[in-house]
């Protein structure tokens, strides 16, 4: 539970910026959050401190706060890193997941079946998010979990509009059925390949997804396409640092 009424709010404006209630470019007025909150300015204050230190909030001098963009080049970068660590993440799994994890992912799976049958985007989501959670936590890497969480909640905006514009959720679940039984079955190397590919299948689509969304959502003028971000067939590209921890 936060330990003050600043991470509080924090929390509240953050889920608001995930779930695109709040988008890139928006401002975020002191006055009109403190009276929405109930709350008097400082922890509104502080709560915008704690976002910006996050990247979710830019606090430009004399001038206030507004929803932070990603730029296209760090756009790319954390999807690159995103396929990396959820890929550790599942190799992991493979090995440590206790059987009530493995349950929990199952039951995760299938409410994202449901959802994708149904068409539900936004329960999709919420769904996934839970699917994808429980393999971090079966990592039982505490380091690795919060790095993946904290690249995952970053780029969840933007992840979110492209699930509900690409409409590919039969797709993501036959893709999880892959990673979920390469963990319950021990393949920690097929695990890690294919979590990377699902992650990827995303990545590939990320030119579409800039072009599509407004320039107010990059901190930048330019949009230029990016590059593939993983080669074909998904070949290791890890890091040195990648490879102290996940």
């Amino acid at each position: 539970m936060p330990s003050s009424l600043a991470e509080h709010l924090k929390l509240k404006i953050e889920n608001d910026i995930l779930m695109f209630n709040l988008k890139p470019g928006d401002r975020l007025d002191e006055c009109r959050l403190a009276d929405r909150f109930g709350s008097s300015r400082t922890p509104v204050r502080e709560a915008l401190r704690l976002l910006a230190a996050e990247g979710f909030v830019r606090i430009r001098p004399h001038r206030g706060a507004v929803v932070s963009g990603l730029t296209v080049a760090e756009l790319i970068d954390m999807f690159e890193m995103m396929a990396i660590y959820e890929g550790v993440c599942a190799r992991l799994a493979a090995v440590q997941a206790t059987t009530e994890e493995i349950a929990e992912m199952t039951a995760a799976q299938e409410e994202c079946r449901k959802q994708s049958e149904t068409g539900n985007a936004s329960a999709y989501c919420l769904a996934n998010a839970r699917f994808h959670e429980a393999i971090y936590n079966a990592s039982h890497n505490r380091y690795l979990i919060k790095r993946t969480t904290s690249t995952r909640n970053r780029l969840g905006a933007y992840r979110r509009v492209q699930t509900q514009q690409n409409d590919r959720m039969r797709e993501f679940v036959g893709e999880h059925d892959a990673v979920l039984n390469a963990i319950r079955t021990g393949q920690a190397e097929e695990a890690d390949r294919l979590m990377r590919r699902h992650i990827a299948s995303r990545s590939a689509q990320v030119t579409s997804l800039i072009t599509s969304l407004p320039p107010e959502y990059f901190d930048e003028s330019a949009k230029a396409p990016p590059q593939p971000i993983l080669p074909p067939g998904g070949a290791h590209r890890y890091p040195a640092a990648a490879l102290t921890f996940e």
